[in-house]
Order: structure tokens, then C-alpha cells, then sequence
């Protein structure tokens, strides 16, 4: 089984800190028998938000992209919060992003494609390319260009 720790640090990924929670809910909740949900992440670096604005206006889509990466890292933060070690991740199954957009911006899938690149390279193309939807919206909390939430399935 491949260490997950060890696929992000040959890629040059530093794990941020997990994300302080912006309202009353759970990061991570846990469902049926292996299952997680996690509630949305922004693009934020150990607390600063690293991209504010809207896609087709203030961030150009390789912005967004990074943006997005953002995100998923912040995602697997609050995993590793919660279990201490990121292979208890067997597959990614969902995938929701959110893109505060301009009304005339199109692109939003391929600025979610920031995410999935990432957690297919972590994961791998089996356990890390999950369904997704990828929504333009008006505004998205704090500014953030990109919001992202997750389903993850569990090792037993």
C-alpha cells in the first residue's frame, strides 16, 4: 500500500493546518459504515485566504485552479486532523465546488480540474477520481473564489 504522507511530500505538497471552522457545524462528519462527509473548504494557507474575488473579473482561471488545490489540501487537512494518518482514505466517491464567477464566465469545471489533477496525483486515478459537480455561483464566503466540499469512503 502506498503512504500517502510520502506521495505529498515527493510532489512538493506541504499539508496546511486544518482550517478553523467559520460557523456551527462539522468539518468532517462521519456516515453509515465508511463513510465521511466534509463541509466546505475555501482556498486559505494555515489561516490567510491566498486568492479573494471572482473568476472572468479579479482571478484568471490558472488562478482559480490554484485556488482549487487549495482547497483539496485543506480537505485532507481535516482528514489527517481527524484520523491522524490520510491513509485511512480508500477512494474519493463525490466531489461539490463552488466558483464565484462573473454572469458571462464558463469555465468553471476547468478550474475544479485544479482539485481532481491533485487528488488523482495523491490518490491515484482509482481511489482519487471521484463524481463531481462544479457550480458557478455570485459570491462565496470571506471573498474566496472557490469553495469545495467532499465525500470520502473509509478503510474499515
Amino acid at each position: 500500500m502506498v503512504n500517502l504522507e510520502s506521495v505529498l511530500e515527493k510532489h512538493g505538497l506541504t499539508m496546511p493546518n486544518p482550517p478553523k471552522k467559520g460557523g456551527i457545524y462539522e468539518s468532517v462528519k462521519e456516515f453509515g459504515s465508511n463513510f465521511c462527509y466534509l463541509s466546505g473548504s475555501t482556498p486559505t494557507f494555515n489561516g490567510e485566504l491566498r486568492y479573494a474575488g471572482k473568476l472572468g473579473k479579479d482571478i484568471s482561471v490558472e488562478q482559480g485552479q490554484d485556488a482549487a488545490r487549495l482547497c483539496a489540501l485543506n480537505l485532507l487537512a481535516h482528514l489527517k486532523a481527524k484520523y491522524g494518518d490520510l491513509n485511512k482514505i480508500k477512494r474519493l466517491v463525490k466531489m461539490l465546488a463552488f466558483v464565484a464567477s462573473t454572469d458571462d464566465f464558463y469555465e468553471q469545471p476547468k478550474v475544479v480540474n485544479g482539485a481532481s489533477e491533485l487528488l488523482v496525483e495523491i490518490f491515484g486515478e482509482e481511489a482519487g477520481l471521484c463524481a463531481r459537480s462544479a457550480i458557478g455561483v455570485n459570491v462565496l464566503p470571506g471573498n474566496a473564489p472557490v469553495e469545495i466540499e467532499l465525500l470520502v469512503e473509509l478503510t474499515a
